[in-house]
């Protein structure tokens, strides 16, 4: 790749600069030492909440559901999670509080000191379809130094839709073979280069 036109990257960040995986074990098991729930698997529970998270924006994608935030989707992965794993007794308060562990994600061990080194020549942002909100709170508690977030929230789409590619390319004033998206999924990469961009 010819990175002399290169004027930003574009990060995805679940699973690629944080470990969502972990992470929610980690909120599962002390959120469950706290409530006094027992005998749950957090490592299933994990999977299957991301499993959800397609097939639920997939829905919204294909206009079957209205536009909808990934917190709002989560939630609704959740509701149906709580029930099946039989987790029972919980307020809205203490089940919004483990809805938001997608706030609380740790980074890659390698992610902080990569990001910044990167920052020192390139502009460096999200593009995640996680939303505003999340994206900033992740950020706050990781320490994450982004000069900017990006989600496809502003534009009403969710990744692999081009919008979200060329839409953040014009948000940053630069042409959309002037970005490349990072990412550890295929999936983006190739709707990415799809839309214009360096992967």
């Amino acid at each position: 790749m010819d990175l002399r036109n290169i004027k930003a990257l574009a990060f995805d960040v679940f699973g690629t600069v944080v470990d969502w995986r972990g992470s929610l074990i980690r909120e599962g098991i002390d959120f469950g030492r706290a409530k006094g729930i027992r005998d749950i698997d957090w490592g299933q529970f994990a999977d299957a909440w991301r499993r959800g998270y397609r097939p639920a924006m997939d829905s919204v994608r294909t206009g079957e559901k209205p536009w909808e935030n990934i917190d709002t989707l989560h939630r609704l992965i959740l509701d149906s999670l709580l029930e099946k794993f039989n987790i029972k007794g919980l307020s809205e308060a203490e089940i919004d509080y483990f809805n938001h562990a997608w706030h609380r994600l740790d980074p890659w061990e390698d992610a902080i000191e990569g990001l910044s080194r990167l920052r020192r020549q390139y502009v460096i942002a999200t593009l995640s379809n996680g939303n505003v909100a999340l994206l900033v709170n992740m950020a706050k508690f990781a320490g994450l130094p982004w000069d900017c977030i990006l989600s496809a929230e502003l534009f009403i789409h969710y990744k692999p839709d081009p919008e979200v590619y060329q839409g953040a390319a014009r948000l940053l004033g630069i042409q959309t073979d002037e970005l490349v998206m990072v990412a550890a999924h295929k999936n983006d990469l190739h709707a990415a280069r799809a839309a214009g961009c360096k992967t």
